[in-house]
């Protein structure tokens, strides 16, 4: 169903995606490293809290992408564009809703999961975590639109919009923190407005442009409550999935902060790095996505498994090129960010387990997965990532950390642990048949 040139449009756009979202992840890390190590602190425990509520966003995109997908697949022109602005809908009014739960209750939301934080760590994540909430409802239109697009195999739309959103994040980072110095506040107001932008970008290209996925028109909204039920069959299984793994996160967050600010810092910067080092997975998950909900709607099973292999080979391959790159280079990577030498050498002590482990354990813990969602096997997915979690992120965590006495060294081996028994768990799923018979049209 796919030539190597059908996957290569697909895939390239999504790799220099992933770069760019990472390298500006990094560009903003910088930029607030230069006010204070608090306020890196504070801004990096937020980023756990908005990944967590973005993950329902990002949830709820899949879902809709998988379902077009499958309709695509089955050549169902008038379901794909139904289901399209379903999804648009759903996510927005959902955003919205958490948006002001937010905003009302940020100090006390802080509070009950971080506990007791330094005064200026504190300042830092109130303030940014003010105005990030404000942007949820455009970062979910941004997410919605460019899972749509993605679905009918044009990466390279969702790559331009990246493009200018994180081009603007970086000017406004430089005016507002730089210019203005406005610190933590600055760097927030930037993030917003781009995502503002792209959010506005996003649905005008999926308004004008004639695809499978185009939406003639807001206006005239009727619910359909089958095609948004088909949605929410993948995306809340998804989202619960998602969610709850960036619970764990923010458990683990509590956790390190009490280490102190030396350990929170470390953490976050490599979480950064983190992010760089998963670049090829994170791309080639993407395109599973749309390469194996097409397959599966059309009913080539044996299609879905070959490029299921396919393209984690070609993850593989990326993944060890990538993070033996960063091991050469981490001591240069860690520079840029302006540490204190205990920092340092803490967060060299990271880069290195990490990057280790990603090479082998991250591709069939966290791309695999997601060819099994493509075909609907989400609530298999959605009970291993829960179960493996609790019992092996978050229990081994307080061991290797508390116990052990090994602090941030050990929570990051719990999260290896936690990769390769979930690795386990899918590979024995995806070499069975069941996982096949699970779609959602």
């Amino acid at each position: 169903m796919f030539s190597k040139k059908d996957l290569q449009r697909l895939i390239i756009p999504l790799i220099f995606e992933q770069i760019l979202a990472v390298f500006m992840g990094m560009a903003d890390t910088v930029m607030v490293a230069s006010c204070s190590e608090a306020a890196v602190s504070g801004v990096s425990l937020i980023d756990g809290v908005n990944l967590l509520l973005l993950q329902v966003f990002a949830a709820l995109a899949t879902g809709g992408s998988i379902v077009v997908s499958q309709y695509l697949g089955k050549r169902d022109i008038q379901n794909a564009k139904n289901s399209s602005k379903q999804l648009v809908f759903a996510t927005v009014i959902i955003a919205i809703v958490i948006s002001v739960i937010c905003i009302v209750f940020r100090i006390q939301i802080i509070s009950t999961i971080f506990g007791k934080l330094d005064p200026e760590v504190f300042t830092s994540a109130r303030t940014y975590f003010l105005i990030t909430a404000m942007g949820y409802p455009f970062i979910s239109l941004f997410n919605a639109g460019a899972a749509l697009f993605r679905a009918i195999g044009n990466a390279k739309l969702s790559l331009k919009c990246s493009l200018m959103m994180n081009g603007l994040n970086v000017i406004g980072n430089a005016i507002l923190i730089y210019g203005f110095n406005m610190g933590v506040a600055g760097a927030a107001i930037a993030t917003t407005t781009s995502n503002i932008l792209g959010a506005f970008f996003m649905m005008y290209m999926i308004t004008h442009q004639d695809t499978e996925v185009r939406i003639d028109s807001f206006r005239h909204y009727r619910f359909d409550l089958k095609t948004t039920e088909k949605i929410f069959v993948v995306g809340i299984p998804s989202g619960l999935e998602n969610g709850i793994f960036q619970i764990g996160k923010l458990l683990t967050a509590s956790l390190i902060a009490s280490f102190g600010t030396v350990s929170i810092t470390a953490n976050a910067i490599g979480n950064n790095i983190s992010n760089l080092a998963c670049i090829p997975e994170m791309a080639i998950g993407l395109a599973m996505i749309t390469v194996v909900g097409r397959c599966v709607g059309a009913k080539e099973y044996e299609q879905a498994r070959y490029y299921t292999k396919y393209l984690m080979k070609i993850a593989f391959i990326g993944m060890l090129i990538v993070n033996v790159g960063i091991l050469c280079l981490s001591s240069n990577i860690l520079s840029i960010y302006n540490l204190s030498p205990e920092t340092f050498q803490l967060a060299m002590e990271i880069v290195i387990i990490y990057c280790v482990s990603a090479i082998f354990l991250v591709v069939p813990a966290f791309g695999l997965p997601n060819a099994l969602r493509a075909a609907g096997d989400v609530k298999y997915t959605m009970i291993t990532s829960v179960i493996v979690m609790w019992s092996c992120r978050i229990g081994l965590s307080y061991l290797f950390s508390l116990t052990f006495g090994l602090g941030l060294v050990g929570v990051w081996l719990a999260m290896i642990c936690d990769w390769g028994v979930r690795s386990i768990f899918f590979v024995i799923r995806f070499k069975g048949n069941h996982w096949l018979t699970k779609a959602v049209i």
